[in-house]
């Protein structure tokens, strides 16, 4: 294939990025940008449940190499950690960052500095790991990011607690959409994340999130420049609706999807307040879920 131009450069030079950062900053005055809807004004540093105001605050940054192999290649992920979180699992293995808020308050020209520097590491891509609460901030770093040389693919690692229109308004920016699809049951959602309009939001925004990208391509060097991959962990006693989850990939999105079915799971944070996410998963749960994929036509599992 010829060299992946990431879709955010024709965004930019169109205009269409700029329209977006004047859209989404609008609706930071009465913030509505996941489905949360706190409706407080973060430009005036105002906080809801995000617990974040005008800026961004970051955790982390740097080369990973622990995500899926077509995202970290030779020269790994570059992951953007922003603290906080819009969905709060109570079982979240990292409870001190997304519901304490461990992190440092970061500009947008600290943002676009820190993207450049890990393409200057030579990282495949920028990966915004919790980006929901701040696409704002995001966007606005980008578009100074790309007048100081920013070219490699960008992904939108997420919860897909996302709210549908602040999804399309990425429309022609995100090349690489990565939404862990969490649950299929809303009492389950409610249970654990206060959520119980999960389901419903994370549905929608990932049919949007195809419909722009669609299947993951990757190129010749076996790194992914677009598209979709799934994230689902498997949760003990089927609290995440493995089997439906499934269903849905194969039969809304499409049985070549990308997904990757994680066996990982371990009670963390709260998760000991629920008797049943108190232990750690069966690995038989994950041998069977890995059968049930591949019996129902999905054929690019990680």
């Amino acid at each position: 294939m010829k060299v992946y131009t990431p879709k955010y450069i024709q965004s930019f030079k169109s205009g269409l990025l700029k329209r977006s950062i004047e859209i989404l900053t609008k609706r930071m005055t009465h913030c509505d940008l996941c489905p949360r809807n706190c409706n407080i004004n973060r430009l005036k540093g105002e906080k809801g449940i995000c617990n974040t105001g005008k800026y961004a605050l970051l955790a982390s940054y740097g080369p990973h190499y622990g995500e899926e192999a077509p995202l970290t290649g030779k020269f790994g992920s570059g992951t953007v950690f922003f603290s906080n979180c819009n969905l709060l699992c109570n079982f979240c293995q990292n409870f001190d960052i997304s519901h304490e808020g461990r992190g440092v308050e970061v500009n947008d020209e600290q943002l676009s500095d820190i993207m450049l520097s890990l393409q200057e590491r030579a990282c495949h891509n920028i990966n915004f790991v919790t980006p929901s609460h701040v696409v704002p901030q995001i966007l606005k770093a980008l578009i100074i990011a790309i007048k100081k040389g920013l070219n490699i693919p960008l992904i939108y690692n997420t919860s897909a607690y996302d709210d549908l229109e602040t999804i399309r308004s990425l429309d022609g920016i995100i090349d690489i959409y990565m939404p862990d699809l969490k649950f299929w049951d809303s009492k389950v959602a409610e249970l654990t994340c206060n959520a119980p309009d999960y389901v419903d939001n994370a549905k929608s925004s990932i049919l949007e999130m195809y419909r722009q990208t669609g299947k993951l391509l990757i190129n010749e060097k076996g790194i992914a420049v677009k598209g979709l991959l799934i994230r689902h962990l498997i949760m003990p006693y089927d609290f995440s609706g493995t089997e439906q989850v499934l269903d849905f990939i194969a039969g809304e999105i499409s049985p070549e999807t990308y997904v990757n079915i994680m066996p990982q799971y371990r009670p963390e944070g709260k998760a000991f307040t629920i008797k049943k996410i108190s232990k750690s998963l069966d690995y038989s749960d994950y041998v069977k879920a890995k059968k049930y994929a591949y019996n129902i036509g999905l054929v690019n599992l990680l």
